[in-house]
């Protein structure tokens, strides 16, 4: 009989949405309901990639776009084979940012964006502003619209624990739906 497989729950949204917050809370709960669960952001910043995206996120270096955009790729390929290696021996795997974030992000060069820039420490990173967010935003509805995806659409505008209860809720549908099928390729 083959293992059962973890599932991979992905946070997507523009900086400040509480991806980070939700993440950890999800991670948490899942652990403490029996789950083996383990929280994955992207970029990931410990690698030699994370390190270079890192510096230019902090505007502490310059880069071209176009490359930018291949290093967040890179970024994510080099843990492909650590998350597939973990979804098969069923560990569920939320994911602070995924692959929708560097498409929306390189194509921009549900929170309302005036909530998220109130929220501490917006601005400190080379994307967290006004323009680049709405762009981002628009991008994710698009993203949205064009794949087949299961998305969940969340209002962050919520409190953090009302927000918490609907993903974890949503999570344990997709954990559910996760064993039932075999693992296919990871986008990236």
């Amino acid at each position: 009989m083959a293992s059962r497989r973890g599932a991979l729950i992905v946070l997507e949204g523009v900086d400040r949405a509480g991806k980070s917050t939700q993440g950890r809370k999800l991670v948490s709960a899942l652990c403490a309901a029996g789950h083996r669960a383990e929280l994955l952001r992207f970029p990931e910043r410990s690698t030699e990639i994370g390190k270079l995206l890192s510096s230019y996120l902090e505007k502490k270096n310059e880069l071209e776009d176009h490359s930018v955009h291949l290093l967040f790729s890179a970024n994510r390929w080099e843990q492909v084979p650590l998350m597939k290696e973990k979804l098969s021996q069923g560990v569920t795997l939320v994911v602070d940012r995924y692959a929708f974030s560097g498409v929306a992000f390189t194509s921009a060069k549900e929170l309302q964006l005036v909530d998220a820039a109130a929220r501490g420490e917006f601005g400190q990173e080379r994307y967290e502003n006004g323009a680049s967010q709405e762009r981002a935003l628009q991008c994710f509805h698009q993203l949205m619209r064009d794949t087949t995806l299961n998305w969940k659409v969340v209002d962050a505008s919520k409190s953090i624990e009302d927000i918490h209860q609907e993903i974890r809720a949503l999570s344990e549908d997709v954990i559910l739906s996760a064993m039932q099928r075999p693992l296919g390729e990871l986008w990236k």
